[in-house]
């Protein structure tokens, strides 16, 4: 855990009592501040008066008063659609809002670091799609190569539950567009944009303000180096907007769509990682046979992974090496096991359509479960990516509403996650994959992606052991 710094002996309030929040209490009780807490919800109140927390109706008139700071959860709504009641108390009373983010790079240096031979770095990842795989990745490469790591924000561990630095520690800080919105402090040392798509929109009001979210990290984060993958086109402009030139090479762009060899880039083109600076390669990884990373949507995370790898000065071949026993994360691109030629994976996470066509774009003939609660902007995005499918099977509260948008399909209605198994193995022939990437969020029938993946995990597991 790590004290916050800067409260002693101040009011400190925390809205919102999930792991973050009950973590971002904990750090605070230890920085000794006054810390009062509300949840919304009556259960989550009662487990934290049963953990001795001190209990405020923040939505009372009055509540703010003697209040210095509010801490409040990424999960919380503060502008859209619609502030929360009690952010806009806080508004009111002149009192800050933040999130355990902003407080993070508030707390994590101390002056221990004096006497650090390497002082520890921060690299932040945010994204759209692939942040996780991007900062498990990454972690794994650190600790395999010998260097001290943690691993934290929207994966794993809350920020402020990890452990005080280390000595030549780096910590890894996977940001969602929740957390990079509200925090008042963001300084990692290397930032890192793995790739834009609309997501989040009512939480954001649009795309431009989710990209404006996301862009908070770099241009008021002031990272000494940023990683920017560059294949969208508000990915090109932040690299544009972070450079002052083309060969300033603070800026690292990453690609799979296109071979960039001025200035640092890394980029992916037919399975192969090339690194390439001042107009010559000088790294290169065949990322074809890696069992942990299969598809361009994957190449694109390593190439993120690599690049910031190199950034804090580890080598290519070792890089390489830590990348081969990479086991992969559930629910992401996940081989579950294979029987009689047919692959199943799952790959839960592909909750929008992007991450769903990048999913699609991994394996060559598809037997596709998909569906669920549909995000805004239907499902034209995916048209393009639909010659892998061999059959989709529709699952979700309105499955033919979603098989209507696939043009020129095979579709099977089923409804829910047993019937589509059931359906896709006795169909799949030798070569198919079995593959999960809903292209839509659980919460029709699942409390979260992983639920969802949970779920076809066990059954798949149920059709391997018949044998």
């Amino acid at each position: 855990m790590i004290p916050v710094r800067g409260v002693e002996g101040r009011c400190v309030a925390v809205l919102g009592l999930g792991r973050t929040g009950l973590a971002a209490a904990k750090a605070l009780v230890a920085g000794e501040a006054q810390v009062i807490v509300w949840d919304d919800g009556q259960s989550a109140r009662e487990a934290a008066h049963d953990a001795g927390y001190d209990l405020r109706d923040l939505g009372k008139a009055g509540a703010f008063e003697g209040v210095d700071l509010l801490v409040v959860s990424p999960g919380i709504p503060h502008l859209h659609p619609s502030p929360h009641p009690v952010i806009a108390a806080a508004w009111d009373a002149g009192v800050p809002v933040d999130n355990d983010i902003g407080v993070f790079f508030r707390s994590y240096a101390t002056d221990e670091w004096d006497g650090f031979d390497v002082a520890p770095r921060v690299i932040a990842i945010t994204g759209s799609n692939g942040k996780s795989t991007t900062s498990a990745l990454l972690h794994h490469i650190l600790v395999e190569n010998g260097r001290p790591s943690q691993l934290a924000g929207n994966i794993g561990r809350g920020s402020l539950d990890i452990e005080p630095a280390h000595d030549g520690e780096v910590v890894v800080l996977e940001l969602s567009s929740y957390q990079t919105e509200l925090a008042r402090n963001l300084t990692p040392d290397v930032a890192v944009w793995t790739n834009i798509s609309p997501d989040h929109l009512d939480r954001h009001a649009g795309f431009g303000g989710y990209v404006a979210a996301k862009r908070r990290l770099f241009a008021e984060g002031g990272p000494d180096r940023a990683v920017i993958g560059v294949d969208e086109p508000e990915g090109a402009y932040l690299a544009n907007q972070m450079a002052e030139g083309p060969l300033d090479d603070r800026v690292i762009r990453v690609s799979v769509t296109q071979k960039i060899t001025r200035g640092w880039t890394v980029f992916a083109r037919k399975g192969f990682l090339s690194e390439y600076r001042k107009g010559r390669q000088v790294g290169s990884i065949d990322l074809r046979d890696i069992k942990g990373l299969p598809g361009s949507h994957n190449h694109q995370n390593a190439c993120a992974a690599y690049a910031a790898a190199r950034v804090i000065g580890l080598g290519p071949k070792g890089i390489e090496a830590a990348m081969r026993s990479y086991p992969g994360l559930p629910h992401r691109s996940q081989v579950i096991g294979e029987r009689d030629g047919v692959t199943f994976v799952n790959d839960s996470k592909a909750t929008n359509v992007d991450a769903a066509a990048k999913a699609l774009q991994a394996f060559k003939r598809i037997r596709w479960i998909c569906g669920g609660l549909q995000k805004e902007g239907g499902l034209e995005g995916l048209v393009p990516h639909l010659g892998s499918v061999a059959k989709a099977y529709v699952i979700g509260r309105e499955p033919e509403e979603f098989a209507r948008q696939l043009p020129g399909v095979a579709a099977a209605i089923c409804g829910d996650m047993a019937t589509a198994v059931a359906a896709a193995s006795a169909e799949a022939e030798p070569g198919d994959v079995v593959l999960l990437a809903p292209a839509c969020a659980s919460f029709d029938q699942y409390d979260s992606f992983a639920a969802r993946g949970e779920d076809f995990t066990g059954l798949v597991q149920a059709v391997l052991a018949q044998g």
